[in-house]
């Protein structure tokens, strides 16, 4: 059922009505002094919300999940997961609600979802609570991806709760009011599977069909064609990843989504300088999640969600088995394709031409980023102004590896590189983490001004702004190595 809120958005209970067996219904835990911080308004527009509701009493409340709109029904969500590499049978919303259901303006369905409205049956012992930098962290990161044509979960509002909430030191709590196509996971299907409820496997396969891959229902093997599509998007998603230099520190596989979105930016970061090797998550010791590990990491994952599946594949597990390696093995080529594809983009190079040469100095270039250390954001972008006659930006990023370079540019140039269509996927700006640091230092101090000029670029990456130099820089030298922290 759903019915009209007093601001006019119809909520819907979908994922609670149609799986009750992975949905406790729960409520969020009360806010002693709730004040609202961020509110993305273009998102808000784009839900149906008005703005100015949601500014209100009565729209934090709602924000907060202590107000329910009617047809909504608070859920928070079960699910098991593998997280770095071992398996968990019990993990679920230990801090989150699914609060319910909209409708956006274009007819599209998004789950509302609370981080951090408190204590949950999956908790297991934590206080189910968030802190704000990392709350803030993901409104940033979320917004800056989300301009890059990158598929993402967004931040709709932060609210500070007004209570303090013990981490390493006291730090101001907050809630996160995150909007995503849903917030089926990878590890949702495996929750199922250990059920041993063929019946509800099925159904929550079904419900994510109709949600996310509708086409595959009429396929003659539709539970196949569906997982073929979901390693098709993860294979798009990585590559997208990889192409803007991005890190999402924690890949397990209850943090990676059905229908392809980014999701659940804890210990996530961009790198500066080129390193395959980068590591920014202080609990990844071994560096599992690493910039460059990342694609054998979604594919170590969709194996794990073919497992999940295999009874649905066929009736006899050897011939399950097979289907599922052969699928699975289709994530190699997808990837490859697409990262192929967005190099040649970055570069400016037509795809109807010569794709082993292009390939070529695509690795040939990464050898020069990773040798000299070259900004991995900022020489991309300068490469287009080298290809105008504007030489300098790029033969300073490269220092003394600049002969090198310059003799590679002279192959590259000899494919006439479209400056201005790299101008289109090579952006000015990404959140530098030293800024978002900065961002993030300022707003525990109240001050939330660096925070808005950082959203103000992120969520325009690809325009130069005058002025706004110092958001296109590295970070200084003397920031030194970054780590970043779960910080729930």
């Amino acid at each position: 059922m759903t019915a009209t809120t007093h601001e006019g958005v119809l909520f819907g209970n979908r994922f609670a009505r149609e799986l009750p067996e992975l949905a406790v219904p729960w409520q969020a835990e009360p806010a002693p002094a709730p004040r609202l911080l961020l509110l993305n308004e273009d998102l808000a527009g784009e839900l149906g919300f008005e703005p100015a509701f949601l500014r209100s009493e009565d729209g934090v409340a709602v924000l907060l999940g202590t107000s329910v709109p009617e047809g909504a029904t608070p859920v928070a969500q079960a699910y098991a997961g593998h997280q770095f590499g071992q398996y968990s049978p019990r993990l679920g919303d230990g801090r989150a609600l699914l609060l319910g259901e909209v409708t956006d303006v274009r007819g599209q369905l998004h789950d509302i979802h609370l981080k951090g409205s408190g204590r949950t049956p999956f908790s297991r012992g934590g206080d189910g609570r968030a802190v704000l930098g990392p709350m803030l962290r993901e409104f940033i990161v979320s917004e800056a991806m989300h301009a890059l044509g990158i598929p993402t979960t967004r931040a709709l509002a932060v609210i500070a709760t007004g209570r303090h909430v013990q981490r390493d030191d006291i730090e101001p709590g907050a809630v996160l009011t995150r909007v995503a196509s849903s917030h089926l996971r990878v590890g949702s299907f495996q929750y199922a599977r250990a059920t041993d409820d063929l019946e509800l496997l099925r159904r929550l396969a079904d419900h994510a069909i109709a949600r996310h891959f509708p086409s595959a229902a009429g396929a003659e093997a539709p539970y196949l064609e569906f997982f073929e599509q979901v390693v098709a998007a993860q294979a798009k998603l990585v590559a997208q990843w990889m192409l803007v230099g991005f890190v999402h520190g924690v890949m397990n596989t209850d943090n990676m989504t059905i229908s392809g979105e980014t999701i659940d930016y804890g210990p996530c970061a961009f790198i500066d300088a080129f390193d395959p090797e980068a590591v920014f998550s202080s609990i990844d010791h071994r560096g599992r999640y690493a910039f460059r590990n990342q694609p054998p990491a979604a594919a170590w994952n969709l194996a794990r969600f073919a497992e999940a599946l295999l009874p649905l594949f066929a009736e006899d597990e050897a011939e399950a088995i097979a289907l599922a390696e052969r699928s699975v093995s289709a994530f190699g080529p997808a990837y490859e394709d697409a990262w192929n594809a967005g190099m040649r983009r970055k570069l400016g190079l037509d795809d109807e031409g010569d794709s082993e040469a292009s390939d070529r100095l695509v690795a040939e270039l990464l050898a020069l980023l990773q040798k000299s250390g070259a900004d991995y954001t900022s020489t991309f972008r300068a490469l287009s102004a080298y290809v105008r006659g504007d030489r300098a930006p790029a033969l300073a990023a490269f220092g003394e590896a600049a002969p090198s370079f310059r003799t590679w540019a002279q192959a590259w140039l000899a494919l006439a590189p479209n400056a201005g269509a790299m101008d289109q996927v090579n952006p000015v700006y990404i959140p530098r983490n030293h800024l978002v640091e900065e961002a993030l230092a300022a707003a525990d101090a109240d001050d939330l001004q660096p925070l808005a000029d950082l959203l103000q670029v992120v969520t325009s990456p690809y325009d130069i702004r005058t002025g706004r130099e110092r958001y296109a820089a590295g970070a200084p030298a003397d920031f030194g190595d970054y780590r970043t922290f779960c910080g729930t």
